[in-house]
């Protein structure tokens, strides 16, 4: 189990100038780092890969970015450019030597509508379609794709790990995971450490944040039970810290951060990462 951070803490977009901050989150601990990739020309992911070498980091899960314009039951051309850009994300993923493709890899964020149950399957259908062509390219390609539940006020589209697992198994590849983040589970799970109970096998990727999106353990989560729950479900992927701040304008904005949560963004980091590992032993 290794534990990483996810960049959008401290820089939007990340470019490959951005590779700077790898040094400092090697020095604070952290294993990994997760890199939300906005567009794919936004970096070298030769060069990106040169630098988490030199650091001593590795890139342990790619975000997508599922913003307007892409989303896989949308319009046809929603769908083919979300297409283009999840495989074109997938391609950087093999440059950086990363396993993982996570985030709402199925519908652009934001989009949280009262759709009637006949659309509902309508929109079903075609996101098990479009993910049945990226899970074979990731196959291909040797990764993963781990797709994330979200809260209600982010998507109407899948927002608990029961859903989450009927879509895995609608789609029937092995290439397919889920990926499972306390803030939302918080909103959405009755009892989270039964969802990661239920995800079992098919857990591929893990956020830890806080329950206001703040520092892990600094919040009001009961987390002896979800630790108990991954140790129980032998989950050895990546424990990522994904908490946002007001510093970070177009971050804070998607992500509805209108307050100071914390004192400072390293405090987010590097007292979160003293919480988890403690908390794992």
């Amino acid at each position: 189990m290794r534990f990483g951070i996810n960049s959008f803490l401290f820089v939007s977009p990340f470019v490959t100038q951005s590779s700077r901050l790898f040094l400092k989150f090697k020095k604070w601990g952290f294993d990994t780092v997760e890199l939300p990739i906005e567009a794919p020309e936004h970096i070298d992911s030769v060069k990106v890969k040169k630098a988490l070498d030199r650091a001593g980091l590795a890139c342990g899960s790619v975000c997508a970015c599922m913003g307007p314009g892409r989303d896989f039951r949308g319009s046809a051309k929603d769908q083919r450019e979300a297409m283009k850009y999840c495989k074109a994300l997938i391609d950087h993923m093999v440059n950086l030597g990363c396993p993982s493709l996570i985030g709402p890899v199925y519908s652009v964020v934001g989009k949280a509508d009262a759709v009637e149950p006949k659309d509902q399957k309508k929109e079903f259908a075609l996101v098990v379609k479009n993910l049945k062509v990226l899970a074979a390219y990731a196959e291909k390609k040797g990764v993963q794709i781990c797709v994330e539940p979200l809260n209600r006020f982010e998507t109407d589209f899948l927002n608990t790990c029961e859903k989450g697992l009927r879509l895995i198994k609608a789609v029937g590849s092995p290439a397919l995971k889920l990926h499972l983040d306390t803030f939302h589970m918080n909103i959405e799970e009755k009892n989270q450490a039964k969802a990661i109970r239920a995800a079992g096998k098919h857990l591929g990727h893990f956020h830890a944040c806080g329950s206001d999106r703040g520092t892990p353990g600094n919040d009001h989560i009961d987390w002896k039970p979800i630790v108990a729950a991954l140790k129980a479900i032998k989950y050895k992927g990546d424990i990522v810290i994904e908490s946002f701040t007001t510093d970070v304008k177009v971050i804070a904005r998607a992500a509805a951060i209108w307050r100071k949560m914390e004192p400072t963004r390293e405090e987010i980091a590097t007292k979160g990462l003293k919480f988890l590992k403690k908390a794992f032993k």
